[in-house]
């Protein structure tokens, strides 16, 4: 049984919890949160008894064998670090980190103590993924992928109100692009790798981060445009055009439905079943490695957090967003 704590007292991580508790081979057993009332009002949720206050305290602890964070991106990569070298593995929120340099740092340390970091991105890991992945033969020689994740963000009325909170604050290196963007970067970096071509364009808020923006990337016999925004909404569809018809993703955060429509008028659905929550699939993948004695996934691996996170460096270059830990 591998035991497994958790940083972060979110809906996010109540959300993980909820589809990781399916998943065998996985017990909660420690809790942290900045203070004691609050780690154990959540611990008692899940008739956990340990819990802690005290990071370095609960990386030594024997009472855990692997870690969940779910705190704020600018948290990710000193925390990662603090329980890698004490060989607990890692199962880390998307964006794994601030910039490409911190990702460095945590991939270093997972390999120095021979445990596991994962970045916990859940899309890229769900059955539909695969099916994309298997089908993509279907619709001939790729010529463009078009992704969208556009979802007006509940923080942005109290921010037009004049409270910044954590989504749109440079302090916990937010923003639209960390926390929207990926979702679509991330497949696109899986499925078709490093880009030529990095072109950023986007708004940014008073408060330094981006609201809003758009990124092009080319490639040999391809490009690609992705978008993003936590001030607008969309329903649009993501799109990989090929020279024979066009696979249509509906949600790429979390792949429901996926259908290719052939230039000749027909569409055939290639949508799998996913009987679990979205959460599950990251959980077993992260349990899996684990049982296997495996220090990697081959799908949210080591390359692709690395070079996903070096494209959105390059953005947030030509954007302007820079965060503190930008600075070392």
């Amino acid at each position: 049984m591998i035991r497994l704590g958790v940083i972060g007292t979110n809906w996010i991580t109540e959300r993980f919890l909820e589809a990781a508790k399916h998943v065998e081979g996985l017990s909660l057993t420690a809790v942290y949160s900045r203070t004691e009332e609050k780690a154990k009002e959540f611990a008692n949720k899940y008739e956990v008894h340990t819990t802690f206050t005290n990071l370095e305290a609960m990386a030594s602890s024997d009472e855990i064998d692997a870690v969940y964070i779910a705190s704020p991106n600018s948290h990710h990569c000193r925390q990662a670090v603090l329980f890698l070298q004490n060989k607990k593995h890692v199962l880390c929120e998307k964006p794994m980190a601030s910039n490409s340099a911190e990702v460095r740092e945590m991939i270093e340390a997972a390999k120095q103590n021979d445990v596991l970091l994962m970045e916990a991105m859940k899309s890229t890991i769900m059955p539909n993924f695969e099916s994309i992945k298997g089908n993509l033969d279907k619709i001939g020689k790729i010529r463009r992928f078009s992704g969208s994740f556009c979802q007006y963000s509940s923080r942005y009325d109290s921010y037009k109100q004049g409270t910044v909170l954590n989504a749109f604050n440079p302090e916990f290196s937010s923003g639209s692009l960390m926390d929207l963007g990926i979702y679509v970067l991330y497949p696109l970096v899986v499925l078709f790798g490093k880009p030529n071509k990095v072109q950023a364009s986007g708004t940014m808020l008073e408060s330094g981060v981006d609201g809003q923006g758009t990124i092009l990337l080319s490639y040999d016999e391809m490009e690609a445009v992705v978008m993003f925004s936590k001030i607008t909404e969309s329903n649009l569809p993501s799109e990989i055009q090929g020279e024979h018809g066009s696979i249509i993703i509906q949600k790429i955060s979390g792949p429901q439905a996926v259908d290719i429509q052939y230039r000749d008028g027909t569409t055939e659905n290639i949508s799998v079943k996913q009987h679990m929550p979205t959460m599950y699939y990251e959980a077993k993948e992260f349990v899996d490695l684990i049982q296997q004695g495996k220090m990697e996934s081959n799908i949210n691996s080591y390359s692709n957090s690395l070079l996903t996170m070096e494209i959105m460096d390059e953005a947030r270059r030509q954007i302007g967003v820079v965060f503190p830990s930008d600075r070392g």
